[in-house]
């Protein structure tokens, strides 16, 4: 594995918010409290972290890479021409497809914004809009080009053992809409969904 193969990203990357309470906030909190505390804003403060640290470790305990990967998904082959990694996309229902070598080893991910960035345009409807006023602009030949020269190298993955914490750090890395899931030697387990991990955050 290389750097420019993936980017894994280590569980604890990344820190869920937690409010900062000023000392005004801590003590108009205490003045509600009947009888007499004896404990400083700072131990308040402290006794609050160690509380949302636990609270957010019990709401989000059942958030793991492996539960809320979607298996079986059938990478791209680096030379694949671009033609028919779109047509996979679209049968996949899917805007993102992590590209993989024979070893099953993730190398990058090919997604939406890739062709759009082939075709110098920043979205659908700028795509309809060159097509609108100028259909003949348009001479690129996917059929000629290879996934390896379109794709998004490197790879930000998880591994399969990545929690709400690592899973978080991921999505903050890219603004993609998936994240492959792989195993130690970097090979392809599963697709991530950034729609699936957000639909598991609500409470």
């Amino acid at each position: 594995m290389t750097d420019r193969e993936q980017r894994p990203l280590e569980d604890d990357s990344s820190e869920p918010y937690e409010l900062e309470l000023s000392d005004e906030d801590i003590l108009a909190a205490m003045a509600n409290i009947s009888g007499y505390l004896d404990i400083t804003t700072e131990d308040f403060r402290t006794l609050y972290h160690l509380a949302h640290q636990r609270a957010v470790q019990r709401l989000f305990a059942h958030i793991r890479a492996d539960r809320l990967m979607r298996r079986g998904i059938d990478p791209l082959a680096p030379d694949l021409p671009l033609d028919e990694a779109a047509r996979r996309l679209v049968r996949a229902g899917i805007m993102a497809l992590p590209v993989a070598e024979a070893d099953g080893r993730v190398v990058g991910m090919l997604t939406e914004t890739d062709f759009f960035r082939r075709l110098r345009v920043d979205s659908f409807l700028g795509l309809i809009l060159r097509l609108l006023e100028d259909p003949s602009g348009f001479t690129h030949r996917f059929y000629e080009t290879t996934v390896r020269e379109a794709m998004t190298s490197p790879a930000v993955t998880v591994p399969e053992d990545a929690s709400f914490q690592g899973i978080a750090a991921a999505f903050q890395h890219h603004d993609g809409r998936a994240t492959p899931v792989v195993d130690g030697a970097g090979r392809l387990l599963g697709l991530l969904l950034r729609r699936d991990f957000i639909g598991a955050c609500k409470l």
